[in-house]
């Protein structure tokens, strides 16, 4: 598979955690950036790991920031996008398996490294459980991307 991989400046200290976990199981890393501890916008980064999975570019995203939060809210903005915070590999793995995740979020003050390898190899082997009752429930997730607000 091909993983679009982003972290803002304070999930680059676990990015290459993450890339050598991608790269150990076989699958290709698109490097979304950011490439240093210099401040960017979780935002922007997010918006840039997310563009490869929703243009058929990438198969899954993993977004790395200081605790997950920020990349969690922006990346499931992005239409197209379902993305869980996984801080374990349970989460990681039921994310896909139960929501049809294609991108999670970690923090990196939060996941401890040893941890990264078991978390990006749960995410990417898992199957979305393809029956009736998950086919609803991400149905009606889509569903919300299409909600008009009201103020």
């Amino acid at each position: 598979m091909r993983i679009a991989l982003g972290a803002d400046h304070a999930g680059y200290p676990l990015k290459d955690a993450v890339r050598t976990a991608i790269e150990a199981l076989g699958h290709e890393v698109v490097d979304c950036g950011t490439h240093s501890t210099d401040p960017v916008d979780f935002p922007d980064i997010t918006q840039a790991t997310c563009a490869p999975v929703t243009a058929g570019e990438a198969d899954r995203a993993i977004l790395v920031c200081g605790t997950g939060q920020g990349a969690i809210m922006a990346a499931n903005k992005l239409p197209g996008i379902r993305c869980g915070l996984a801080h374990e590999p349970y989460s990681a793995h039921q994310a896909v398996e139960h929501d049809d995740a294609n991108v999670i979020a970690m923090g990196a003050w939060l996941v401890p490294h040893a941890l990264v390898p078991s978390i990006v190899a749960e995410f990417l082997a898992a199957t979305f459980d393809d029956d009736e009752d998950t086919h609803r429930r991400v149905d009606k997730l889509n569903a919300l991307d299409h909600l008009t607000p009201t103020h």
